[in-house]
């Protein structure tokens, strides 16, 4: 059965709630999170804090009152800087339905492409993302903040 998803920007009350989601999709991906044991507390707490502060570029995907993942646009009105889906809730539209309203966003300001990046080997992301229309234009190494380390990384565009 397939659930409703419903698209909203994020509210101040649901900042912890998203700093939750984000940090589950992070630690259930073996591919992100496999650097050591402090890796983990550094990387929930840069969640939860762009969580509380990002609110303005922020939007969250919910179902039956519950927020399953979220996207952010952080970094340039052309760059989905973050999507994030809840695991149990992965592979059931929510990530999808984030990125199309992004593109309708995106649309509706002018903007004729879109951005987005993930690591190299993130191999669920990408096929999303293609799946999307988007194509991958670079793969490299390049600086994570969050982790504080470099990462291979691949950079795609989708025109709108």
């Amino acid at each position: 059965m397939v659930r409703r998803v419903l698209i909203r920007p994020m509210t101040e009350a649901d900042a912890e709630s998203v700093g939750e989601v984000g940090f589950a999709a992070w630690a259930a991906n073996r591919i992100l999170n496999d650097f050591g044991t402090e890796m983990p507390e550094r990387v929930h707490r840069a969640f939860c804090d762009f969580a509380a502060t990002g609110s303005p570029v922020i939007l969250v995907a919910e179902c039956e009152g519950e927020i399953v993942g979220w996207t952010a646009r952080d970094g340039g009105p052309d760059y989905v800087s973050d999507l994030w889906v809840r695991p149990d809730h992965q592979g059931k539209g929510a990530g999808r339905a984030l990125l199309e309203h992004v593109f309708s966003l995106m649309r509706s300001e002018g903007i004729e492409r879109a951005r987005i990046a993930t690591h190299a080997r993130n191999i669920g992301a990408i096929r999303l993302y293609e799946r999307c229309g988007f194509v991958l234009i670079w793969r490299g190494m390049e600086r994570s903040e969050a982790m504080q380390m470099d990462v291979e990384k691949v950079h795609l565009e989708k025109a709108l």
